[in-house]
């Protein structure tokens, strides 16, 4: 079988898919913008990256990004009117329908199915627009929502299927399309993510950390950010490391701004907030980016793991953090509430609540044998829920539908987590 991923940033959700793929004797393709990692014996097609939304083009608040997908989906669909001339078409194609690049796919390949990745689709209610106190979707932030979900619905009506990480990330595309996605997560590899009481890790400052010696609070992010909790993170850790002052923090993540805006005056959340907080400057370290080898050691060391989020995209961290059996404290939000039953894997406290979050943060440090059965339920729930060859095969289950009758393409029927 050949399969071929489209995904603008590299292989990205459909890496250990691809792999699987290749190394089980059938012939994949990634078609992307810029290449994330290699995979052997995939073959990577780079097209043209378009420049991003013009500022300058009428209407450009509204139809910028609508007319930046559209050139998206036009490149992805030169590249397979290239392959279809060299012999080289696909027997199914799979893709992120979020930036417009899965949109055209079906035009130029009308009997290839095709399965669209549906990680998030946008709305004015329910998630993460509005979410934050005093942030409301005026008219012209609903104008552009609508407008930013064009490629997913005109993807979602010419596809044959999609497929959604959680339930509750389905749960936000329209219902007539929802009975054709398909739940199934990425994956997570709980051979390489697992606890180990005997980890460690080396500070650059020549410290070398260990579970316990000294209580090491961890909080992990894309970037240091209020869509993922950052301030409320930051400001809980400095209430508990009045209380606890023999406790490290560690806050890993970048400084740019992946969702939502920078603070105003620009800069980064972090130096922006360190402006107004007390904390030790030996107590918080602030690494930025870390391999993943290093996130493994910090998970399995954790005392208490931070994992806030808007309702918004699932972070693979938190999963990682869990099958490491770290104490995962979260907010008590749709994403974590799929996951998370608290006081049994794991414990949830309201977003904006600092003072909950550091009590419960200042009670892990104090009693940390009290949290010894919920860790390892915690891991429980990834091996049972999550484990990275049960998700690849049911990923697999869903190529051999989409292809078991190319000549009628079967609706793919939701499935559970």
């Amino acid at each position: 079988m050949h399969v071929a991923f489209v995904h603008r940033r590299g292989f990205c959700q459909f890496a250990a898919l691809a792999a699987h793929l290749a190394q089980t004797g059938n012939e994949v393709t990634l078609v992307t913008e810029t290449v994330d990692q290699r995979i052997p014996s995939v073959r990577v097609i780079r097209h043209r990256a378009e420049p991003g939304p013009q500022a300058n083009a009428p209407m450009a608040k509204y139809l910028a990004t609508p007319d930046h997908h559209v050139r998206i989906g036009h490149r992805v669909a030169e590249t397979f009117e290239a392959m279809a001339r060299q012999g080289q078409v696909p027997d199914v194609i799979v893709g992120h329908i979020g930036w417009g690049s899965m949109m055209f796919v079906k035009d130029v390949l009308p009997e290839v199915p095709a399965l669209g990745y549906c990680e998030f689709f946008y709305r004015a209610e329910g998630a993460d627009v509005g979410f934050a106190p005093g942030d409301q979707a005026d008219s012209e932030i609903r104008k552009r929502l609508r407008l930013r979900n064009t490629a997913q619905l005109l993807s979602l009506e010419a596809l044959d299927g999609g497929i959604s990480p959680t339930q509750w990330q389905r749960s936000l595309y329209p219902a007539e399309h929802r009975a054709r996605i398909a739940v199934c997560h990425e994956g997570v590899d709980t051979r390489v993510f697992r606890p180990d009481a005997a980890a460690s890790l080396k500070l650059p400052d020549g410290r070398v950390l260990k579970a316990g010696d000294p209580p090491i609070v961890t909080f992990v992010a894309r970037d240091l950010e209020p869509y993922r909790g950052f301030p409320q993170a930051l400001e809980a850790a400095a209430k508990v490391a009045r209380s606890h002052p023999d406790a490290l923090f560690v806050f890993v993540g970048g400084d740019g701004v992946s969702y939502g805006a920078p603070p105003r005056g620009g800069g980064s959340w972090k130096d922006h907030l360190l402006q107004s907080l007390d904390v030790p400057a030996d107590r918080f370290i602030f690494p930025g980016a870390v391999p993943h080898g290093v996130l493994r050691q910090l998970f399995q060391i954790s005392a208490a793991h931070i994992y806030l989020t808007y309702p918004f995209v699932l972070s693979w961290s938190v999963l990682e953090a869990m099958a490491c059996g770290a104490l995962v404290i979260g907010s008590d939000t749709a994403p974590m509430q799929e996951i998370v039953s608290s006081g049994r894997n794991g414990l949830l406290v309201p977003f904006f609540d600092t003072d909950a979050l550091a009590g419960a943060v200042c009670d892990a440090l104090r009693q940390p044998e009290k949290y010894t059965d919920i860790r390892s339920a915690a891991r429980r729930t990834v091996e049972q829920r999550f484990r990275l060859g049960d998700c690849v095969a049911r990923q697999v289950m869903l190529l051999d539908k989409a292809t078991e009758n190319v000549a009628r393409v079967p609706v793919l029927r939701a499935s559970s987590a």
